[in-house]
């Protein structure tokens, strides 16, 4: 056996070496700086470019490649009006196709996470349709609905992998929100709420659809949307809405970033293909997915990052000292 294993490893070595003097082309740009050591904090957090300038979020970039995406209306306690619907779409199709960003986090500003929609903004939008009759009227409201919808699926459909960072309450749209992220931490004081049936209306921007999937319990679900009580932070914890609990923001936030930095320190194209794939399975069967996989790999991989990847291991350094290209 002992035999065996050498005579493995030395021909990955023989492959490393022939892969790694062969002729290749050129990276394409700078490669981005090796990550720091230690973990980037909200402290670290520096102005994001001029074009992630928005009025209901505040988007700072993380040393590291990653990106910090804030609710930002506090003193409307986050509340969703209209820019934040149409802003979420422009950030996250921003972030989908920045090259610098790795990881996402996301929070809320102030003492809370979100209250959900913004009731006195949106009133006129749902309240008083716009339409001449029932068809006209329906037909406006289908195209609203489907439009605040993407809201939400833009983060599903982001390749970089998206941390929700949850403090206080997370109300109505909220969950919407945090059932589309691919990570969910909290505080030890946050609460969920699935809050649209005591305002007379079906939740209809993804927690019924995305809900289920997330915590696995149908009966708790329709519990939870047919009464809209409060989830607390250990219920969701032990139903699998959340991975961890924090007792406090500020231990939150660190968590939520040096998860960010581990999963940045990755392969990007590793780790963008692993989203895609996972998204992928979860609307179609093992047969499909397997096939979308193997049809998706055979391009994937022939990167470089699992030379590199590879000779990290074998010369025992950690992979946050590896320069991968961007993607």
């Amino acid at each position: 056996m002992a035999a065996a294993l050498a005579e493995v490893s030395r021909g990955l070595r023989a492959l490393l070496v022939r892969r790694l003097v062969a002729p290749h082309r050129p990276f394409l740009g700078l490669g981005p700086r090796p990550l720091s050591s230690s973990a980037p904090t909200e402290k670290t957090a520096k102005a994001a470019p001029p074009d992630y300038s928005y009025e209901s979020l505040q988007v700072t970039s993380v040393p590291g490649h990653i990106l910090h995406v804030q609710l930002n209306r506090p003193e409307k306690r986050n509340a969703m009006n209209r820019a934040f619907w149409r802003e979420m779409v422009e950030c996250f199709n921003k972030i989908a196709r920045d090259s610098s960003c790795r990881a996402v986090v996301i929070s809320g500003a102030g003492k809370m996470f979100t209250s959900g929609i913004d009731l006195m903004d949106m009133a006129s939008d749902i309240m008083q349709p716009q339409g001449e009759d029932v068809a006209r009227i329906s037909w406006y409201l289908r195209d609203l609905i489907t439009r605040y919808q993407e809201t939400f699926s833009v983060i599903e459909k982001c390749p970089k992998p998206v941390i929700a960072a949850i403090h206080g309450a997370c109300i109505g749209g909220g969950v919407d929100l945090i059932t589309a992220c691919d990570i969910r931490y909290c505080t030890q004081d946050a609460f969920f709420q699935v809050k649209e049936v005591d305002i007379g209306l079906a939740a209809d921007v993804g927690t019924l659809q995305r809900l289920p999937r997330v915590i696995g319990s149908q009966s708790l679900v329709n519990e939870l949307a047919f009464t809209a009580r409060k989830m607390l932070a250990d219920e969701s914890l032990s139903s699998g809405l959340v991975s961890r609990v924090f007792p406090n923001k500020e231990a939150l936030m660190e968590a939520a970033f040096s998860l960010a930095a581990e999963i940045a320190s990755k392969s990007p194209v590793a780790v963008q293909s692993t989203k895609v794939n996972l998204v992928y399975s979860q609307s179609h069967s093992v047969p499909e997915s397997l096939n979308f996989i193997s049809s998706w790999n055979m391009s994937m991989l022939q990167t470089e990052d699992i030379i590199k990847s590879v000779q990290a291991a074998m010369e025992k350094k950690e992979l946050k000292d590896i320069p991968f290209s961007k993607l």
